[in-house]
């Protein structure tokens, strides 16, 4: 037996400190090793055993979510997920968050988000085809949270622009919830170019294991264990726990490595994400149920005198660990170096299910594999059985709480005055988390690669034609995919499982709304401290959602990530968590991309209609309106029926395909007035509106939420047609979801009535003054 060197003397209160580690871990620690670790072991137990590595408070949630569906090749465990999408053709995603390097270093920390994201997808074999995110910010009236919204911003551009990946789509918000403790969560997706998926298990006893990419410096150490804490007011003291990123590197990284692995002499893959070369080796050692031995000396390096400390928990970005055929390493060391990345054999594959390292001639660690990824801890939590008293509380909230409406005029909580229902649409427009967002994706490339069929903002999910790299589509006809971002976050703080239930079923929604047919879904849990009895019941409830919901619409979870401890504290050590922020990544397919439809109206006197379902609920519980007209965030979010959800867009898809519904939205924050803003914004064409009157309040007809609603307008040309299709779909006043005309595309004007009652008339320029110069007048 080989036994490190034990003569590593350190004070164990201030490590333990250090690794975010217990003292019960410590001695489970010893008891895993039969010895007491030295102080580098110590440091790679520390990032392993981190929530950010072994969701050690998540994993037994996370096991109840469905992974198999008929469409799933790949699921939870490997870099990322496979999807079969047809044609031969395999599509690889995944999402990932990078929020505490965000909120210390905001450009570097979005920026390495974006670059660690694109390597869990390549590292599959998958050439990037696209990147969303999904972003969380305070307030802009804060000069700080302005500064944080720029930094992230410009990272994000600054990486995915010059490394070729177009930025397509995604959501923004705000919210005080996340003024110490920004949200940054970046999906990305690949399209598999090789026979073969890469997958990340070690094989073949005696193998080379081979380094490449960039150099290890020291930026990144402890960047797990980091993300795995809470923001302090000394956070700003860990800035060298945030990575730094070459877009420039990494572009060479994607075409060396899709060129090696398209030559079949690479045996296994991984990249070195959070934890460095400890995380990449254990896992590539557990997955194949082997062992790896490593030798720093051997590791390239960007500074003088590392430790084995700093080389094995470094965060350098660019970087991978391969495990390659004997015969074939001088032919991939050519390859890699004929792109400018360094490429050394640092170690090889062994028998024994242990990670050794050795620095300097010396063995500095050997632990077994099992204790470092696949036996790690697991936290057990007491649930809440029933919800907290303050929520409880909040759902009492009922309309009547409001003021009356008076003369078609409602008097603000907020504001102290009255404002008519136009200027109430105007002010939700004006509202940043409504308002476009162009200012932010203007400055992405959204359109490099030439495949992206809508621009940011022009449609409810973003579109990808697939189209092969080498090979000729004589047919012309194109399939594609679709994906999108979702999470309410103000409905999850109020009542986590229908919130997630929500972020489900609205990101099913939107995939639906070009057309697409939903497919999977990764998810990124952005949670605080699990410790917490609050916390933890949030986190598990919003697991039971997603496994509800997606075994319902039939939308496996493939992967995903767990973000916790997301929560500032102040000078005075007061804690401010975020609201919970289950973000859903969602994909699906189309067979035809010329079939997908985007949002805005496409010709005067098309009709207008509505679809939605009886049994889901619609109220202003919750909602936007509630929030920024009145100031008041309270009330219980809506029930959401699956099924009729599922039939809603089954519907909807079905009618797009039959070349029936020429655009498409669904009703969101805001409710149904601001859906139909959207619309006429996005054409510059107006709409003329005539709706029933609701029993109780007018406001609850404009600005309700929930109901599983979509709004599409129909081709004036088919107008016999389509009342034909629905005779024969039969869907009548018996049915669980309706489907009824609200009205039809006009020029210029926004006009609602409510049962022969002018509501509203707003020219479509001026929606368009408010909604478009929210964001940017921040600047």
């Amino acid at each position: 037996m080989i036994n490190p060197d034990n003569n590593d003397l350190y004070d164990l209160n201030e490590a333990l400190k250090v690794e975010n580690l217990t003292i019960n871990d410590y001695e489970e620690i010893c008891k895993r090793l039969k010895r007491k670790p030295n102080r580098t072991e110590l440091g790679m137990f520390g990032v392993m055993w981190s929530e950010h590595c072994c969701y050690r408070n998540s994993k037994p949630l996370l096991s109840n979510f469905p992974t198999k569906g008929k469409n799933i090749l790949v699921g939870p465990g490997e870099n990322a997920g496979v999807i079969d999408v047809g044609n031969n053709q395999k599509l690889v995603f995944k999402i990932e968050s990078h929020n505490h390097p965000s909120a210390i270093e905001p450009f570097q920390g979005a920026a390495t988000g974006v670059g660690g994201i694109l390597r869990d997808i390549f590292t599959m074999g998958a050439r990037p085809i696209a990147v969303l995110n999904s972003l969380r910010f305070g307030n802009l009236d804060k000069t700080s949270n302005m500064d944080l919204l720029r930094g992230v911003v410009s990272g994000i551009a600054h990486y995915g622009n010059c490394v070729g990946v177009p930025t397509v789509g995604g959501e923004i918000d705000f919210d005080d919830s996340y003024s110490g403790n920004p949200l940054v969560n970046v999906m990305a997706l690949g399209l598999l170019e090789t026979n073969e998926i890469v997958c990340s298990g070690a094989k073949n006893v005696g193998s080379p294991v081979l380094y490449v990419g960039n150099t290890t410096g020291r930026d990144g150490v402890g960047g797990a264990s980091f993300a795995s804490s809470e923001l302090t007011i000394t956070s700003l003291d860990d800035r060298p726990a945030v990575q730094v990123g070459d877009p420039f590197i990494e572009k060479s990284l994607i075409e060396a490595c899709l060129d090696a692995f398209k030559t079949g002499d690479v045996i296994a893959a991984q990249d070195m994400g959070a934890a460095g070369l400890t995380c990449s080796s254990a896992e590539m050692a557990a997955n194949g149920n082997l062992g790896i031995s490593i030798d720093l000396d051997l590791v390239p390096s960007r500074e003088d005198n590392m430790s084995s400390y700093q080389y094995l928990l470094s965060e350098s970005q660019e970087r991978m660990l391969f495990v390659v055929k004997e015969e074939k390493i001088n032919n991939l060391i050519e390859k890699f170096n004929k792109w400018g990345l360094y490429a050394n054999v640092i170690g090889e594959v062994i028998e024994t299910n242990e990670v050794i390292i050795s620095h300097k001639r010396k063995i500095v660690a050997q632990i077994p594999t099992s204790a470092l990824s696949d036996d790690t801890p697991v936290n057990l939590h007491n649930v809440m059985k029933n919800p907290p008293n303050y929520l409880l509380k909040k759902w009492k909230w009922n309309e009547n709480n409001l003021p009356e409406i008076n003369e078609q005029k409602i008097f603000s909580l907020k504001e102290n005055k009255s404002f008519s229902y136009s200027e109430i649409i105007l002010k939700l427009l004006a509202n940043p988390s409504i308002a476009s967002k162009r200012w932010i994706y203007k400055q992405y490339d959204s359109q490099v690669q030439a495949n992206t069929v809508f621009k940011p903002g022009e449609s409810d999910a973003a579109v990808i034609r697939l189209r092969e790299q080498n090979e000729k589509n004589k047919s012309k006809v194109f399939s594609g995919v679709a994906a999108s971002v979702d999470c309410n976050s103000r409905w999850v703080s109020l009542d986590p499982f229908r919130g997630t239930i929500a972020a489900v079923a609205e990101s099913a929604r939107n995939v639906s709304c070009v057309g697409a047919e939903p497919v999977a879904i990764t998810n990124n849990l952005n949670f605080s401290s699990p410790e917490t009895e609050i916390g933890y019941w949030q986190l598990s409830s919003s697991c039971n959602a997603i496994s509800e919901a997606c075994k319902a619409l039939e939308t496996p979870v493939t992967g995903g990530n767990v973000s916790l401890y997301n929560e500032s504290k102040n000078r005075d050590n007061e804690i401010t968590p975020i609201n919970p922020t289950p973000v859903i990544g969602m994909v699906g397919k189309i067979d035809n991309v010329e079939k997908a439809i985007s949002t805005e109206w496409k010709n005067i006197n098309d009709q207008i209609w509505l679809i939605g379902s009886h049994k889901s609920e619609t109220t202003i519980a919750a909602s936007s309106y509630l929030e920024y007209f009145h100031g008041e965030i309270t009330g219980r979010p809506p029930k959401i029926d699956l099924q009729d959800e599922k039939f809603c867009q089954s519907f909807l898809r079905n009618a797009i395909l039959n070349n029936f519904v020429v655009s498409s939205h669904d009703i969101s924050d805001g409710g149904l007035a601001i859906a139909l803003a959207e619309c006429c914004i996005l054409s510059a064409k107006g709409a003329t509106i005539e709706l029933e009157k609701d029993l109780n309040r007018d406001d609850n007809v404009l600005f309700s939420e929930g109901g599983s609603r979509i709004i599409f307008s129909i081709d004036k040309m088919k107008e016999k047609e389509w009342s034909n299709y629905l005779k024969k779909i039969q869907i009548n006043s018996q049915s669980n979801v309706y489907v009824k005309k609200i009205g039809y595309v006009s020029s210029e004007i926004l006009k609602i009535k409510i049962q022969d009652k002018n509501i509203c008339d707003i020219s479509v320029e001026e929606l368009t003054e408010k909604f478009n110069n929210s964001i940017s007048g921040y600047f």
